[in-house]
């Protein structure tokens, strides 16, 4: 199929501010866009985030569930102690894929 583009399906994105309540809305929509590109996994690298919210976590979900409803996947990777305490006392953990780079 000569011409023929393959649509990409995967996709990682850096946060670059903490998913707090004044960042979540930015945030979300920037989430959105990608997801309504057709991306069937996203990737989301927690490298700089230091703290998350309860409406953090509810973008995270949201973008869980717009991904699970098209038969896609989220993954958060590089998070820190804190907020991968937070994931796991939520149970998110269950829900979305959490990369755990093998020094911690």
């Amino acid at each position: 199929m000569a011409g023929t583009k393959r649509k990409v399906v995967k996709k990682t994105t850096k946060l670059k501010k903490d998913m707090v309540a004044s960042e979540a809305e930015n945030i979300k929509k920037d989430l959105l866009k990608i997801v309504k590109q057709g991306i069937k996994e996203l990737t989301i690298d927690f490298a700089v985030i230091e703290a998350i919210d309860s409406v953090g976590l509810g973008v995270l979900i949201a973008t869980h569930n717009s991904l699970e409803s098209v038969g896609g996947k989220l993954k958060i990777k590089n998070v820190s102690d804190n907020i991968l305490r937070i994931f796991k006392t939520m149970r998110l953990d269950q829900h979305f894929e959490i990369i755990i780079p093998d020094s911690q």
